[in-house]
């Protein structure tokens, strides 16, 4: 038992180590709000693809992992239905877009990323860069739908044209694709050229997990109760659903864990933009992601734990 729970907190603890750091630098001064939204920017756009692509382009890809691809768009497609037809309507309008698209969209491309390498190390990376790819992409179309038919304001600029050029554009899937097409293809980068985005993507996981710990406010804590059910509905009950399906399909060991981290990461700060463009509620959009950012390290704790204890993963 002690040995599963130190597993979970050797892959938990770095993480929300570094998100406290971030914290504490915001309220001693040393970093502001600036420097958060400059960095998260700067890790999206720059030092995450440079990461993806120096791992991937180096990787001979012989198969995909088409059972854990499966069980993650059909999971999350099956946790939207539910919560889009099933939760939503219950709650006030201008909290629908909030909560679905907050219980259901993961931060995968950060700290989805950031336990699955301080589960498995860097062999894992392939494995995590493919599921990203597929599923980023799902997302971004599920939370067109919830958004454009929640919307409050003009819901002009979230059409599918839009959705696809976003996606066309996403720094990581870029580096992905283009990474997978030249592996492939068995073209060699030039050496200086991979050190140097090597240099740039090392930066990545701490530069992001600074930003995301200085982004947090604790005045978004106060919005109202239904912060707390899309925080338990990403955290415990989406996770839980999607991980029955993987291990009902055979999904076992590292497999298996990735399914798990990667839909029980907290809700991605891509969400927010996004739905204050449309109008809603966007204070509970910063607090979901506020409270699932620091809530995941105990939920993926005890996650993490209950599957090794159960010789799962």
């Amino acid at each position: 038992m002690l040995t599963n729970l130190l597993f979970a907190l050797e892959v938990t603890a770095p993480t929300f180590l570094v998100i406290c750091i971030g914290i504490y630098l915001k309220r001693t001064g040393i970093i502001n709000n600036e420097f958060a939204d400059i960095g998260s920017e700067l890790v999206f756009k720059v030092t995450l693809p440079c990461m993806l692509f120096v791992k991937l382009v180096q990787v001979s890809f012989e198969s995909i992992p088409l059972t854990l691809v499966a069980c993650g768009l059909i999971g999350t497609t099956l946790s939207y239905l539910i919560l889009e037809y099933l939760i939503a309507p219950r709650l006030d309008k201008a909290d629908r877009g909030a909560f679905v698209q907050g219980s259901f969209r993961s931060n995968m491309g950060i700290v989805g990323i950031a336990f699955c390498l301080n589960a498995y190390g860097d062999s894992i990376i392939a494995t995590v860069s493919i599921y990203l790819a597929f599923v980023t992409i799902l997302f971004n179309v599920l939370s067109l739908m919830t958004l454009t038919k929640h919307g409050l304001k003009d819901t002009d600029k979230l059409t599918f044209a839009s959705t696809l050029n976003r996606i066309v554009r996403n720094p990581l899937i870029v580096a992905i694709v283009l990474a997978v097409i030249l592996s492939l293809l068995h073209i060699k980068i030039p050496k200086p050229l991979l050190d140097t985005m090597g240099y740039l993507g090392a930066m990545s996981m701490p530069l992001a997990l600074l930003c995301g710990g200085a982004a947090i406010r604790w005045r978004d804590f106060r919005v109202s109760a239904n912060l707390y059910w899309a925080t338990f509905a990403k955290l415990i009950a989406v996770p839980v659903f999607i991980t029955l399906g993987g291990i009902l399909v055979g999904l076992r060991g590292e497999m298996l864990g990735v399914l798990y981290l990667m839909c029980a990461a907290p809700t991605a700060g891509a969400s927010y933009p996004m739905l204050r463009a449309v109008g809603g509620n966007h204070y509970l959009a910063a607090a979901i992601i506020a409270s699932t950012s620091l809530a995941s390290v105990v939920a993926i704790t005890l996650g993490l734990f209950l599957l090794r204890a159960f010789g799962l993963i």
